[in-house]
């Protein structure tokens, strides 16, 4: 009962008459030997893991250990507070806790990489918002987390999700994707519409580099985590109204895996291109080096 693709994907939802996220816990099953139950409960914990980095990331203003970032979910948080917010609420707060995760994994703190460290704000910021400003129940949240693993599932078993094998578009374009569609399925779209969701999320990140500054998950990183929660809800929006992506999400998975395949070595997490190339890129690089304790390595779960 596996998939290779987003169509395997939807053949066997419409078969079995099942949403995407309760598919992929029956297919856990069957690739464990794990009771529903059991699987059920270890996605719980992980819901939970990631509630406690968002909780650390909001109340913790201070500084990441290389000192080029921290502070601003805890300035988001204050602004929201204030009510004078532009893009409403939801979204807001979807940005609060996709700064706080991506903070709390600066700081070394225990995240869930969904799909990796440097793309883990996304998916959390998206689903706490909805738990926020929505009646959604815990129960529901989780079977979103069942529904953002199929679609991770797919792109990593038919492209990549890192941003060494791929650019940024690989690790943020895959994270947006995978939250677009749990939104949808969490607010009852079908997972026809959850796959366009997903297509429409990837096909505006496409060609995104990874240029991470002196190699930290902090620069452009989390900002990028930030907007991509924005791009998840506009995509889920569009979906739920009944808009379809002109190319199917197989193939613009394809062309992520081209794009990134071409894509040169320097922008590929490599820290030799773009942003982190920057006057101000190369200065913060030489200022962490001169440090006698310095993180230098970049986590990518």
């Amino acid at each position: 009962m596996d998939f290779h693709s987003m169509n395997d994907l939807l053949q066997l939802c419409e078969e079995k008459e099942m949403t995407m996220g309760r598919l992929m816990m029956e297919t856990e099953e069957k690739k464990t030997g794990k009771s529903s139950d059991e699987i059920f409960t270890m996605m719980k914990e992980r819901l939970f893991k990631m509630k406690e980095a968002v909780e650390k990331g909001i109340t913790d203003p201070s500084p990441s250990p290389s000192g080029i970032s921290g502070g601003d979910a805890h300035l988001m948080k204050e602004y929201k507070d204030k009510g004078n917010y532009m893009t409403g609420g939801l979204v807001t707060d979807a940005m609060k806790y996709a700064f706080a995760t991506s903070e709390t994994n600066a700081r070394m703190g225990v995240i869930v990489a969904t799909p990796t460290a440097g793309s883990a704000g996304i998916l959390p910021g998206c689903i706490f918002a909805l738990e926020d400003n929505t009646d959604i129940s815990t129960d529901d949240l989780v079977m979103g987390l069942f529904t953002a693993s199929a679609i991770g599932y797919v792109i990593a078993n038919r492209a990549f999700i890192s941003g060494a094998a791929g650019g940024c578009q690989a690790e943020v374009g895959s994270a947006t994707a995978m939250a677009s569609a749990a939104i949808v399925e969490m607010r009852g779209g079908t997972p026809e519409q959850a796959v366009h969701a997903a297509a429409m999320s990837l096909k505006s990140l496409l060609g995104l580099v990874c240029d991470p500054v002196a190699g930290l998950v902090e620069v452009p990183c989390i900002k990028r985590n930030v907007i991509g929660t924005a791009i998840a809800f506009a995509s889920a929006d569009m979906a739920l109204a009944g808009i379809k992506s002109r190319i199917p999400c197989d193939e613009v998975i394809g062309a992520m895996y081209d794009i990134g395949s071409s894509m040169p070595r320097t922008l590929k997490e490599t820290s030799l291109g773009g942003l982190a190339a920057t006057p101000t890129g190369e200065d913060l690089k030489r200022k962490l080096m001169a440090k006698p304790c310095r993180n230098s390595a970049k986590n990518t779960g």
